[in-house]
Protein backbone atom coordinates (compact mmCIF):
# COMPACT_ATOMS: atom_id res chain seq x y z
CA UNK A 1 0.00 0.00 0.00
CA UNK A 2 0.84 3.77 -0.71
CA UNK A 3 2.42 5.71 2.27
CA UNK A 4 2.23 8.90 3.75
CA UNK A 5 3.23 10.45 7.16
CA UNK A 6 1.11 10.14 9.82
CA UNK A 7 1.81 13.99 10.96
CA UNK A 8 3.93 17.18 9.80
CA UNK A 9 7.35 17.25 10.36
CA UNK A 10 9.18 20.77 10.58
CA UNK A 11 13.13 21.44 9.62
CA UNK A 12 14.56 24.78 10.04
CA UNK A 13 18.09 25.66 8.58
CA UNK A 14 19.57 27.33 6.37
CA UNK A 15 20.35 27.36 2.22
CA UNK A 16 23.58 25.75 1.30
CA UNK A 17 24.37 28.46 -1.22
CA UNK A 18 21.88 30.62 -0.29
CA UNK A 19 22.96 30.69 3.42
CA UNK A 20 19.20 31.78 4.18
CA UNK A 21 17.21 30.52 6.85
CA UNK A 22 14.49 28.51 5.81
CA UNK A 23 11.58 26.30 7.17
CA UNK A 24 10.25 23.61 5.78
CA UNK A 25 7.51 21.38 6.87
CA UNK A 26 6.57 17.51 5.12
CA UNK A 27 2.91 17.13 5.48
CA UNK A 28 0.91 14.14 4.81
CA UNK A 29 -0.95 13.79 1.80
CA UNK A 30 -3.67 11.25 -0.21
CA UNK A 31 -3.06 8.32 -2.46
CA UNK A 32 -1.99 9.11 -5.81
CA UNK A 33 -0.67 12.69 -5.09
CA UNK A 34 2.73 11.98 -5.09
CA UNK A 35 5.53 14.72 -3.91
CA UNK A 36 5.05 17.92 -4.04
CA UNK A 37 6.96 21.28 -2.76
CA UNK A 38 4.76 24.22 -2.03
CA UNK A 39 6.47 27.66 -1.74
CA UNK A 40 4.53 29.15 1.39
CA UNK A 41 6.30 32.47 0.32
CA UNK A 42 4.18 33.09 -2.90
CA UNK A 43 0.67 32.73 -3.55
CA UNK A 44 -1.45 30.83 -5.88
CA UNK A 45 -1.06 28.24 -7.70
CA UNK A 46 2.35 29.55 -8.51
CA UNK A 47 3.50 28.08 -5.31
CA UNK A 48 3.45 24.51 -6.62
CA UNK A 49 6.04 22.65 -7.87
CA UNK A 50 5.73 18.60 -8.58
CA UNK A 51 8.91 16.93 -7.31
CA UNK A 52 9.42 15.49 -10.65
CA UNK A 53 12.26 14.64 -13.19
CA UNK A 54 10.78 16.61 -15.98
CA UNK A 55 10.67 20.06 -13.43
CA UNK A 56 14.92 19.97 -13.23
CA UNK A 57 16.43 22.85 -14.75
CA UNK A 58 20.31 23.30 -14.89
CA UNK A 59 22.27 23.62 -11.72
CA UNK A 60 25.87 22.92 -11.73
CA UNK A 61 25.88 22.25 -7.74
CA UNK A 62 22.72 20.57 -6.76
CA UNK A 63 19.56 19.62 -8.15
CA UNK A 64 16.78 22.57 -9.00
CA UNK A 65 12.83 21.87 -9.98
CA UNK A 66 10.96 24.63 -11.48
CA UNK A 67 7.12 25.40 -12.13
CA UNK A 68 5.60 26.83 -15.38
CA UNK A 69 5.78 30.37 -13.64
CA UNK A 70 9.37 30.26 -12.86
CA UNK A 71 9.13 29.45 -9.29
CA UNK A 72 12.01 27.25 -8.12
CA UNK A 73 13.04 25.33 -5.01
CA UNK A 74 16.64 24.06 -5.40
CA UNK A 75 19.12 21.52 -3.38
CA UNK A 76 16.01 18.95 -2.95
CA UNK A 77 18.09 16.25 -3.55
CA UNK A 78 18.97 15.14 0.28
CA UNK A 79 15.10 15.51 1.31
CA UNK A 80 13.90 13.41 -1.96
CA UNK A 81 16.33 10.82 -0.89
CA UNK A 82 15.52 10.54 2.27
CA UNK A 83 11.66 10.57 0.92
CA UNK A 84 12.25 7.75 -1.22
CA UNK A 85 14.95 5.55 1.49
CA UNK A 86 11.53 5.46 3.93
CA UNK A 87 9.40 4.83 1.36
CA UNK A 88 7.23 7.64 1.25
CA UNK A 89 5.29 8.50 -1.89
CA UNK A 90 2.80 10.78 -1.27
CA UNK A 91 3.87 14.39 0.56
CA UNK A 92 2.93 17.86 0.27
CA UNK A 93 6.19 19.82 1.49
CA UNK A 94 5.55 23.64 2.23
CA UNK A 95 9.26 25.53 1.99
CA UNK A 96 8.93 29.59 2.63
CA UNK A 97 12.03 30.04 0.31
CA UNK A 98 13.93 29.16 -2.55
CA UNK A 99 16.61 26.60 -1.00
CA UNK A 100 15.87 23.42 1.05
CA UNK A 101 18.13 23.95 4.46
CA UNK A 102 20.89 22.17 4.63
CA UNK A 103 21.18 20.76 8.33
CA UNK A 104 23.69 18.29 8.76
CA UNK A 105 24.84 18.32 5.12
CA UNK A 106 23.60 14.33 5.03
CA UNK A 107 20.14 13.12 4.86
CA UNK A 108 19.83 11.68 8.04
CA UNK A 109 18.25 14.39 10.04
CA UNK A 110 14.99 14.29 7.32
CA UNK A 111 15.24 10.30 7.94
CA UNK A 112 15.04 10.74 11.96
CA UNK A 113 11.94 13.45 11.35
CA UNK A 114 10.08 11.24 9.09
CA UNK A 115 10.36 7.58 10.89
CA UNK A 116 9.85 9.34 14.46
CA UNK A 117 6.49 10.58 12.86
CA UNK A 118 5.59 6.99 11.15
CA UNK A 119 4.17 6.51 8.12
CA UNK A 120 0.04 6.09 7.79
CA UNK A 121 -1.07 3.31 4.83
CA UNK A 122 -3.39 4.69 2.18
CA UNK A 123 -5.70 2.47 -0.35
CA UNK A 124 -4.13 2.53 -3.31
CA UNK A 125 -1.15 -0.22 -4.34
CA UNK A 126 2.51 1.50 -4.76
CA UNK A 127 3.60 1.14 -8.60
CA UNK A 128 7.18 0.84 -10.13
CA UNK A 129 8.84 1.81 -13.01
CA UNK A 130 10.35 -1.36 -13.94
CA UNK A 131 12.89 -0.82 -16.11
CA UNK A 132 13.44 -3.40 -19.04
CA UNK A 133 16.41 -2.07 -21.55
CA UNK A 134 20.16 -0.89 -20.76
CA UNK A 135 19.70 3.11 -20.97
CA UNK A 136 23.42 4.93 -20.65
CA UNK A 137 24.83 8.94 -20.96
CA UNK A 138 27.72 9.76 -20.79
CA UNK A 139 30.01 13.36 -20.94
CA UNK A 140 33.71 12.43 -21.57
CA UNK A 141 34.51 9.45 -18.85
CA UNK A 142 32.17 9.75 -16.96
CA UNK A 143 28.75 7.65 -17.38
CA UNK A 144 25.55 6.84 -16.05
CA UNK A 145 23.43 3.86 -16.83
CA UNK A 146 19.92 2.05 -15.85
CA UNK A 147 19.87 -1.36 -16.60
CA UNK A 148 17.26 -4.57 -15.67
CA UNK A 149 17.50 -5.68 -11.78
CA UNK A 150 14.57 -6.73 -9.90
CA UNK A 151 14.66 -4.12 -7.24
CA UNK A 152 17.01 -0.94 -7.06
CA UNK A 153 20.67 -1.87 -7.13
CA UNK A 154 23.50 0.74 -7.20
CA UNK A 155 26.99 0.95 -8.19
CA UNK A 156 29.28 4.00 -8.02
CA UNK A 157 32.77 5.06 -8.95
CA UNK A 158 34.91 8.46 -7.79
CA UNK A 159 38.33 9.56 -8.28
CA UNK A 160 39.11 12.73 -6.71
CA UNK A 161 43.17 13.49 -6.35
CA UNK A 162 43.14 14.56 -3.11
CA UNK A 163 44.26 11.83 -0.78
CA UNK A 164 41.91 12.34 1.95
CA UNK A 165 39.29 10.81 -0.87
CA UNK A 166 41.34 9.48 -3.56
CA UNK A 167 39.53 6.59 -5.59
CA UNK A 168 36.51 4.90 -4.29
CA UNK A 169 34.23 2.38 -5.14
CA UNK A 170 30.63 0.96 -3.59
CA UNK A 171 28.28 -1.68 -4.66
CA UNK A 172 24.98 -1.80 -2.88
CA UNK A 173 21.09 -3.16 -3.28
CA UNK A 174 18.79 -0.42 -1.46
CA UNK A 175 16.17 -3.04 -0.71
CA UNK A 176 14.56 -3.19 3.13
CA UNK A 177 16.22 -0.08 4.43
CA UNK A 178 19.48 -0.15 3.20
CA UNK A 179 19.66 3.91 2.37
CA UNK A 180 18.95 4.62 6.00
CA UNK A 181 21.86 2.04 7.44
CA UNK A 182 24.13 2.40 4.98
CA UNK A 183 23.98 6.14 3.12
CA UNK A 184 21.68 8.74 5.09
CA UNK A 185 24.38 10.09 7.31
CA UNK A 186 26.59 10.95 4.37
CA UNK A 187 27.42 14.16 4.14
CA UNK A 188 28.12 16.24 0.88
CA UNK A 189 31.69 16.76 0.83
CA UNK A 190 34.22 19.48 -1.07
CA UNK A 191 37.50 20.51 -1.99
CA UNK A 192 38.82 23.72 0.12
CA UNK A 193 39.84 25.15 -3.07
CA UNK A 194 36.85 24.92 -4.44
CA UNK A 195 34.44 26.41 -1.28
CA UNK A 196 36.93 29.79 -1.63
CA UNK A 197 36.26 29.50 -5.14
CA UNK A 198 32.39 28.86 -4.92
CA UNK A 199 32.76 31.89 -2.32
CA UNK A 200 34.25 34.13 -4.54
CA UNK A 201 31.24 33.41 -6.90
CA UNK A 202 28.65 34.30 -4.37
CA UNK A 203 27.72 30.75 -3.44
CA UNK A 204 28.48 27.74 -0.93
CA UNK A 205 27.08 31.01 1.41
CA UNK A 206 25.32 29.11 4.25
CA UNK A 207 28.97 26.17 3.81
CA UNK A 208 30.49 25.48 6.72
CA UNK A 209 32.55 22.66 8.47
CA UNK A 210 29.71 21.24 10.48
CA UNK A 211 27.33 20.92 7.52
CA UNK A 212 30.29 19.55 4.54
CA UNK A 213 33.18 17.40 4.54
CA UNK A 214 35.66 19.95 3.66
CA UNK A 215 39.30 18.26 2.42
CA UNK A 216 42.88 20.17 1.53
CA UNK A 217 44.89 17.16 0.36
CA UNK A 218 45.42 14.72 2.56
CA UNK A 219 43.41 16.63 5.58
CA UNK A 220 40.36 16.30 6.19
CA UNK A 221 39.19 19.47 7.96
CA UNK A 222 36.06 19.02 9.22
CA UNK A 223 35.53 18.36 13.13
CA UNK A 224 35.56 14.94 14.08
CA UNK A 225 36.46 13.83 10.52
CA UNK A 226 35.13 11.35 8.29
CA UNK A 227 31.82 9.13 9.46
CA UNK A 228 32.77 6.36 7.08
CA UNK A 229 36.10 6.24 5.33
CA UNK A 230 34.26 5.85 2.11
CA UNK A 231 31.98 8.92 3.00
CA UNK A 232 32.66 10.60 0.02
CA UNK A 233 31.17 7.80 -2.38
CA UNK A 234 28.11 7.37 -0.15
CA UNK A 235 26.92 10.43 -0.33
CA UNK A 236 27.40 10.52 -4.14
CA UNK A 237 24.97 7.62 -3.52
CA UNK A 238 22.82 9.39 -1.39
CA UNK A 239 22.51 12.05 -4.00
CA UNK A 240 21.88 9.45 -6.87
CA UNK A 241 19.13 7.78 -4.97
CA UNK A 242 17.56 11.73 -4.41
CA UNK A 243 18.05 12.43 -8.38
CA UNK A 244 16.35 8.52 -9.19
CA UNK A 245 13.35 9.43 -6.77
CA UNK A 246 12.32 12.12 -9.54
CA UNK A 247 11.26 9.61 -11.60
CA UNK A 248 7.94 10.19 -9.64
CA UNK A 249 7.66 5.81 -8.33
CA UNK A 250 10.28 3.36 -7.03
CA UNK A 251 12.90 1.85 -9.52
CA UNK A 252 13.08 -1.48 -10.06
CA UNK A 253 16.65 -1.15 -11.82
CA UNK A 254 20.53 -1.39 -11.59
CA UNK A 255 21.97 2.31 -11.51
CA UNK A 256 25.85 2.72 -12.02
CA UNK A 257 27.21 5.81 -11.90
CA UNK A 258 31.03 6.53 -12.90
CA UNK A 259 32.19 9.91 -11.59
CA UNK A 260 28.46 10.99 -12.48
CA UNK A 261 26.30 13.86 -11.11
CA UNK A 262 23.02 15.37 -10.69
CA UNK A 263 23.07 16.50 -14.15
CA UNK A 264 23.82 13.40 -15.65
CA UNK A 265 21.61 11.20 -13.44
CA UNK A 266 18.54 13.72 -14.49
CA UNK A 267 19.55 12.91 -18.10
CA UNK A 268 19.56 9.20 -17.98
CA UNK A 269 16.05 9.70 -16.96
CA UNK A 270 15.01 11.69 -19.71
CA UNK A 271 16.90 9.24 -22.13
CA UNK A 272 14.33 6.19 -20.13
CA UNK A 273 11.19 8.17 -20.67
CA UNK A 274 11.88 9.52 -24.49
CA UNK A 275 13.13 5.87 -25.56
CA UNK A 276 9.90 3.72 -26.02
CA UNK A 277 9.70 -0.20 -24.57
CA UNK A 278 12.53 1.33 -22.06
CA UNK A 279 10.82 0.92 -19.18
CA UNK A 280 7.12 -0.10 -18.05
CA UNK A 281 4.97 0.70 -14.96
CA UNK A 282 3.91 -2.39 -12.47
CA UNK A 283 1.62 -2.72 -9.32
CA UNK A 284 4.10 -4.04 -6.95
CA UNK A 285 2.92 -7.47 -5.19
CA UNK A 286 3.55 -8.56 -1.66
CA UNK A 287 6.96 -9.86 -2.88
CA UNK A 288 8.06 -6.54 -4.81
CA UNK A 289 6.88 -4.24 -2.22
CA UNK A 290 9.22 -6.10 0.24
CA UNK A 291 12.20 -5.43 -2.40
CA UNK A 292 11.71 -2.06 -1.87
CA UNK A 293 14.13 1.06 -0.37
CA UNK A 294 11.50 1.72 2.98
CA UNK A 295 10.18 -1.74 3.49
CA UNK A 296 10.37 -2.87 7.50
CA UNK A 297 11.72 0.23 8.39
CA UNK A 298 10.54 1.43 11.66
CA UNK A 299 11.30 4.04 14.36
CA UNK A 300 14.19 1.92 15.90
CA UNK A 301 15.90 2.67 12.72
CA UNK A 302 16.37 6.07 12.93
CA UNK A 303 20.08 7.39 12.25
CA UNK A 304 21.66 8.09 15.70
CA UNK A 305 22.71 11.99 16.30
CA UNK A 306 26.06 12.67 15.47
Amino acid sequence: MQTTLKSPVTFTGVGLHSGRPVRMTLRPAAAEFGIWFRRTDVSGGAALIPAHWDSVVPSQLCTRITNAQGVEVSTIEHVMAAVAGCGVQNLMIDIDGAEVPILDGSAAPFVAGILARGLRQLDAPIRALQVLDTIEVRNGDAFARLSPAPSLEMAFHISFPDAAIGTQDKVLNLANGTFVHELCDSRTFCRKADVDAMRAQGLALGGTLDNAVVVDGAQVLSPGGLRHADEAVRHKMLDAMGDLALAGVPLLARYTGYRAGHAMTNALLRTLFARPGACRMVICDAPMVARLPGAGLSRQDAPRAH
